[in-house]
Parts: structure tokens; C-alpha cells; sequence
């Protein structure tokens, strides 16, 4: 009686054992990849990080006092009298003494915020987010083991969003690095990081698209994936099937805070480069041309006598710049900068800011229709500070004591009107340039006896010139030089 029933359960078993070991035979030849030696061999170097950003906020002593406007003009004219004279009544004060210093309580607060990195050296180098350490106070780098270890920041990179920091360890677990120059959509990747604190979460998925980019980031060609990505993963290692980092976890698309199907790393060539410079410099370096520039749709590229639309079009040349200095023209589509195809208009900053200070770039563009061949020197990238100074300084030119706007002449204006140095007049306003008979198209070349190079010099000049009293200013008109008196305070 027993017999049967065992030749029954041995010959289910034989069919489940058949059926799971096809079914694992199946999930390899259908190229479902296991990540569980991927995970045991470099989940150690990646690292939560921690920071604590220390706010000092100015309080009353009485807190909010009822029934006053919080809002609005006078709010804080309102706020700041009942907020004194309550202090003045509770600590007996007369209305003669100065409790400015006094009637405000100093209090802190912190703000705390989590992301990921991974460890790129044994003696403790970092790599994360620039956003994730963005104005912290304090940085902790919290490793598998446990170990709470305080960070410094060695460099940071708002532009390409990357931070370099350094622990102080030895004989640390570290990842491999990989190249993102040969990335396939379609490929698996594997994300390790801390989202909403959950250390060492892992999550999967493929290669969406690769060279996105995104609104107000101009130096980051994205790898885009499906791979969960949350609020704590920034900064944390994106690997291939290798093992290797082939992108470092940035951004994710979302309208709810959560993923939603679309995240975005920092390609892993574009994060050494800047890692190196950090490293060495504490600061990243980019190159600059100096130019605002748009797509070329269907339509513009038949404008522009292009059989297939292509290219960045130029929509303005700064002043001073390297497009200016190179012969660059508003309405130039810019089609290969050194030895990169621009396709789109997304490809040229990421061109230019790889792109050597100092070193001579060959730019082809299309002007009119025809092919142009032009040799760019590449300046280094301003800081924001300074772009927004320049910005200031051409304002100022509109608005200077002659009422004249000026620019700088690029070298083939200069060569065309043989002339060494000088501005072009952009535009003249009723003032005293105008009454001296400055026009629209004229080259200032000396004011007041001083060579004019550049707007800024210019502006200095202007300024130092006396009141009430004539100089002289000599301009070319027409390719011809002339000297005109100008007086200003008329």
C-alpha cells in the first residue's frame, strides 16, 4: 500500500524539481541577471551620509503677539514696537533705555538631511552629491559597519552637482569604476543607497535614454533609468552588470516627492574629471564661449539652408567673451565644436566646459547658408557672482553719464575698420554724447585723451570726467577719425 503513494510523492517531487530547475534555466536564458554577488562584493563601500545645517533664528520673548499683521508693509514695523515695549514692561525698563539687543532671543535650529556616496580610495575619499552637502554645517559618513565617522568637504561643484569629501580611516572597502562612454539603453543597472534613511537599499532596473538633459542643467549629459530612485539615494553609486559605477545618482522626475519611473545619474566620465580637479584644486574648472543659443527645429533649418535640422543657433553673443573675440554672430548655427558633432543645442555646453582654459578650438558653423570654419580660444567658465557683475556692468552701459551704450568690437570688426582697439556705439540717448554729434555705428577710440579697450574702462573714464568743462572724445566714422567736444552738467 505504502509503495504507491511513495512512487507518487517521488514522481511529484521529480516534476517540481524539473519544473523549478526549468524555470531557472529559463530565467538565465531569458537574461534576468542576478545582482546578489554584486550586492555582497560592493555594498560595503557605499556609505550613508548625514548633515546638519545649524539655523539661527531671532525669536520674541512674548512669541506672536495676537491680533497684529504678520504680513504686509508694516508688519514688521508693528512686530518690532509692540515687541519692545513688552519687553521694556516685563523687565522694567524706561522708554530712554536701548533694549535693541535685548528684546530678541537668539534660538537654534537644525535642519537635517540625508543622502548617500561611496568610497573611491581606501584612505577615505567620498564621492556624493554637491546638493547633498550643499551649506552643512556638519557631515557624518556612516559606513555598513556601523562607524559614524565625521567628513570634510575637499571640493564641490554646484555645476556638474559633485562633492569630494574625506574621512579620516584606513584599509576602507572601495568600488570599482567603470566608464559611461559605451552605455546601451536598454542595459541592467543596480542602485545601492540610503533612500528616506533606509540604509543600503538596493533597487534594479534598466537604461532608459542616455545624454538627457534637464531644465537649468547645461553640463550634465544624464543617463536616464527606471531604477527606484527616493529622496536619501542621492549621491549613491549606480553600477553596470560589472560591477562597476557608471553613474552617480542625481535627480529624479516627480510630482509627489516620490519616484514616479524616471530618475537621473551623473555619468561616471563626467564625475572623474571633476572628482580629479577637486581633488587637486578643491575647485572644478569649465570652459566658456560666452553665447546663448537654442534647438534648430525643421523649420529654422530650412531657413537656415540645412537639409536636416542640427546644430545650436545663437541667439546672443555676451560682450568680452570668447564667441565675441572668435567672430561668432548672432544667427550662426553652430554645428561641430573640435572634434564633437552638435546635434543638439544641449551638446555645445557640455563641449565647451569639457573643453581645456586656454586651449584653441576649431568651431564650424553655418552663416548665410554656407560653411564657416572659426578658431575659438576657450576662457574659463565666470562664477556666478562675476556672470551677474558683467550683466550689471552692461546695464550700466545704457545708463552712464554720456546716455550712450557701447560694446566691445570683435577682431574682425577691428580688422574691417583698421583700427587697434575702440567700442562700437550701440545706441544714443538724448544727453550730452548726442549733443556732441556721437551717432548709432560710431567707433569711440579715445575719451579724454585715454585709449578705449573695453566697457568697463570706459565706464571709469566716463566717470572721472569733469563737469561743466569741454574734453574731447575721437571717434571713426565712415573710416574716417575725428575729434568732437563734449561737455557734460549742460
Amino acid at each position: 500500500m505504502l509503495m504507491p503513494v511513495f512512487k507518487k510523492v517521488t514522481a511529484i517531487a521529480g516534476f517540481f524539481l524539473i519544473t523549478l530547475m526549468s524555470f531557472n534555466v529559463s530565467a538565465q536564458l531569458s537574461g534576468l541577471p542576478d545582482f546578489t554577488h554584486l550586492v555582497e562584493e560592493y555594498s560595503d563601500a557605499v556609505v550613508n551620509i548625514s548633515t546638519t545645517q545649524k539655523i539661527t533664528k531671532r525669536n520674541s520673548p512674548h512669541g506672536q503677539i495676537p491680533g497684529l499683521p504678520q504680513d504686509g508693509p508694516f508688519g514688521d514695523l508693528f512686530r518690532h514696537f509692540f515687541e519692545q515695549q513688552n519687553y521694556k514692561k516685563n523687565n522694567n525698563l524706561k522708554d530712554n533705555e536701548d533694549s535693541s539687543a535685548k528684546h530678541f532671543i537668539q534660538s537654534r535650529e537644525t535642519n537635517d538631511s540625508l543622502g548617500s556616496g561611496f568610497i573611491i580610495d581606501s584612505d577615505g575619499y567620498v564621492v556624493t552629491n554637491h546638493h547633498v552637502i550643499k551649506n552643512a554645517d556638519e557631515i557624518v559618513v556612516r559606513l555598513k559597519d556601523r562607524r559614524e565617522l565625521k567628513a570634510k568637504v575637499v571640493g564641490s561643484d554646484a555645476r556638474s552637482d559633485i562633492a569630494l569629501l574625506k574621512i579620516e580611516a584606513d584599509n576602507l572597502p572601495v568600488v570599482k569604476i567603470g566608464t559611461s562612454s559605451n552605455l546601451k539603453v536598454g542595459s541592467w543597472v543596480m542602485a545601492i543607497g540610503s533612500p528616506f534613511g533606509f540604509d543600503h537599499s538596493v533597487s534594479v532596473g534598466v537604461i532608459s535614454a542616455i545624454g538627457r538633459t534637464l531644465p537649468s542643467e547645461s553640463y550634465v549629459p544624464f543617463i536616464q533609468t527606471d531604477v527606484a530612485i527616493n529622496p536619501g539615494n542621492s549621491g549613491g553609486p549606480l553600477f553596470n552588470l560589472k560591477g562597476e559605477v557608471i553613474g552617480i545618482n542625481s535627480q529624479i522626475y516627480s510630482r509627489t516627492g516620490g519616484f514616479m519611473g524616471l530618475s537621473f545619474a551623473i555619468p561616471v566620465d563626467v564625475a572623474k574629471d571633476i572628482v580629479d580637479q577637486l581633488k587637486s584644486n578643491g575647485q572644478a574648472k569649465w570652459g566658456w564661449l560666452g553665447v546663448l543659443i537654442q534647438d534648430v527645429n525643421k523649420e529654422l533649418a530650412e531657413s537656415f539652408g540645412m537639409k536636416t535640422p542640427m546644430g545650436a543657433v545663437v541667439l546672443r553673443v555676451m560682450d568680452e567673451t570668447p564667441a565675441k573675440n572668435a567672430g561668432i554672430e548672432v544667427g550662426d548655427v553652430i554645428t561641430h565644436f573640435g572634434n564633437k558633432t552638435i546635434n543638439r543645442s544641449s551638446d555645445l555646453p557640455l563641449a565647451v566646459g569639457q573643453s581645456p582654459i586656454g586651449s584653441n578650438v576649431k568651431v564650424r558653423i553655418i552663416r548665410d547658408g554656407k560653411q564657416k570654419r572659426l578658431t575659438v580660444k576657450i576662457a574659463e567658465l565666470p562664477t556666478e557672482d562675476e556672470l551677474a557683475e558683467n550683466n550689471a556692468t552692461k546695464k550700466e552701459t545704457k545708463s552712464n553719464r554720456l546716455n550712450i551704450e557701447v560694446t566691445p568690437m570683435t577682431s574682425e570688426q577691428r580688422k574691417r575698420a583698421n583700427v587697434d582697439n575702440g567700442l562700437l556705439v550701440q545706441s544714443v540717448d538724448e544727453g550730452p554724447a548726442e549733443k556732441a554729434g556721437i551717432r548709432r555705428g560710431d567707433i569711440l577710440l579715445k575719451l579724454n585723451g585715454q585709449d578705449l579697450k573695453n566697457t568697463k574702462q570706459f565706464l571709469d573714464v566716463v566717470k572721472s570726467l569733469p563737469e561743466g568743462k569741454w574734453v574731447r572724445i575721437l571717434i571713426q566714422r565712415g573710416g574716417s577719425p575725428r575729434f568732437l567736444p563734449l561737455k557734460l552738467g549742460e
